[in-house]
């Protein structure tokens, strides 16, 4: 047990490292969402105000935050405004997902589609992503407008492409990569490649970070997506289940089903046919996964895009920065909350 504190704590001290490293920034920033956030309508401010107390890690405005001072952005406010876009437009897809999924708990508490109800949750959504398209034109900058306007497109087809292929236990691991891409990866691009366009970086730089923050994206979902049938990992504080029981097919159900035999597959397909799955059913899953070591092939994959992040980094001097950054991508794979 001592070990896996070790190593929670270890994880874990990347991710307050670089919030530490731009603590005065971030707090700028939850100011800026706030202000954002407000509205003359009663409902609207309930609802942002419920969402707000939800909390949450804040990772793609740090990773923005933090691909600024990497580039050496110092003066000026551009990457508090943009840092604070980024996170609005995760909020909005939170709220979007949602309802899709129709999900009921998120950090511990309820959805806003449980408590008010889908028609105000999405426009909801809808008006955090109007007040996200504000900022990007008071920015002014083509580059980034063009950048977030596009991710936010992609954002939206990757949700989709999502719910094209629900319930499909013999998707394909492409098909599965080209959901993470646009659902999480591509907003984690944007997020540290804004950093550094604001910065002025050349190009390589642009490119590297832009680069950094897709297979950062991609470790995280992947990671998220094991975990949620690692039982053996409770203790990380992460609900496991969820994504069975919402009949999502991700990386574990996909590399199982390469390699389960004739009546496993009969059961796994039954399993994702039923309007609902229960603890039961859960239960004869996590059998099969363990059987297969499936969670540690998952984790395979998933450290293929921390090398591809940690290395693209090559191209920045030496810096605590850098170091920081570096150090994030274990976070992405192995963090408690």
């Amino acid at each position: 047990m001592g070990t896996v504190v070790q190593l929670k704590n270890q994880i874990n001290d990347s991710y307050f490292q670089l919030k530490n490293s731009v603590e005065d920034k971030l707090v700028l920033t939850e100011e800026k969402i706030k202000s954002k956030l407000a509205s003359d309508v009663e409902l609207v401010q309930k609802m942002t105000n419920y969402h707000s107390e939800t909390g949450g890690k804040r990772l793609r405005a740090l990773l923005t935050l933090g691909a600024a001072k990497l580039c050496g952005y110092t003066k000026g406010s551009r990457d508090v405004n943009l840092a604070a876009c980024v996170e609005l437009i995760h909020s909005a897809t939170l709220m979007h997902d949602d309802v899709i999924d129709q999900g009921v708990v998120r950090r511990g508490k309820k959805t806003l589609n449980k408590i008010w109800d889908n028609h105000s949750s999405v426009l909801i959504g809808d008006y955090l992503l109007s007040r996200c398209f504000e900022m990007m034109v008071e920015d002014g900058n083509l580059e980034v407008l063009k950048l977030l306007s596009s991710t936010s497109s992609k954002i939206a087809q990757g949700e989709v492409l999502q719910l094209q292929h629900k319930g499909e236990v013999d998707m394909l691991e492409e098909t599965y990569l080209k959901i993470i891409s646009a659902k999480t990866a591509e907003l984690f691009a944007a997020a540290t490649k804004v950093g550094a366009i604001l910065s002025d970086a050349d190009t390589k730089e642009k490119n590297a970070l832009e680069f950094y923050g897709r297979n950062l994206g991609l470790t995280f979902q992947i990671a998220d997506d094991t975990l949620d049938y690692n039982s053996d990992l409770k203790l990380f504080g992460k609900k496991v289940g969820q994504d069975f029981f919402e009949g999502k097919i991700t990386l574990p159900i996909i590399l199982l089903f390469q390699k389960i035999n004739f009546n496993e597959n009969k059961l796994l397909i039954e399993l994702f046919k039923k309007d609902t799955r229960n603890s039961d059913d859960f239960k004869k899953i996590i059998t099969i996964i363990k059987k297969y070591n499936i969670i540690e092939e998952c984790y395979q994959k998933a450290r293929h895009y921390i090398n591809l992040a940690s290395n693209s980094l090559v191209v920045f001097k030496d810096s605590k920065e850098k170091e920081i950054l570096k150090s994030l991508t274990s976070f992405s794979l192995g963090r408690n909350f």
